[in-house]
């Protein structure tokens, strides 16, 4: 089982809300997932990014890997801090 650290949308329409979650690869986008390990609002003027750095790292340490949107999610929050 391939564990990834990706976004699942939330929110209505027109209005995104996104979970960063840790879920298989194979489970759907809005589907099954693991845990929840942060939340990105872009609809925020700057956009909000929350991250639960204690899960992130227990996760990364399990072997879950982020997606690539999620890496460029990552660099702005660190970058923001």
């Amino acid at each position: 089982m391939a564990v990834r650290i990706r976004l699942t949308r939330l929110g209505r329409k027109k209005m995104p809300f996104y979970r960063l979650v840790v879920a298989d690869s194979e489970a759907k986008r809005d589907g099954k997932f693991l845990d929840i390990v942060g939340t990105y609002d872009p609809m925020q003027d700057p956009a909000v990014i929350t991250i639960n750095d204690e899960k992130l790292q227990d996760w990364v340490g399990r072997g879950a890997l982020p997606t690539t949107t999620v890496k460029s999610l990552l660099k702005k929050a660190a970058a923001n801090k």
